[in-house]
């Protein structure tokens, strides 16, 4: 396997090898982990749309888009409510 190698902020590159480090592993080896356990964006909707349908056949609930944002609208509604406690 090639190796790459990636800019970041010397504060973030000391703070993940600060973790890897309480893990007993290497930076390299930590970013590798990370990496392996992390959704692409595309592989994130896969798994929401699967979601979506195993839901829709067991119960049939099958949201339209203004029902989604409107569930959106009261879960941003509450989350900031929460904040401000």
């Amino acid at each position: 396997m090639a190796d790459a190698n990636v800019r970041i902020p010397a504060e973030a590159r000391d703070r993940l090898a600060e973790i890897a480090a309480a893990e007993h592993l290497s930076l390299r080896a930590y970013l590798a982990r990370l990496a392996e356990t992390l959704l692409t964006p595309a592989e994130r909707a896969e798994r929401a749309e699967q979601a979506r349908r195993e839901l829709q056949a067991w119960n049939g609930y099958d949201p339209d888009a203004e029902h989604i944002r409107q569930l959106d609208a009261e879960l941003d509604r509450r989350l900031a409510e929460a904040e401000n406690r």
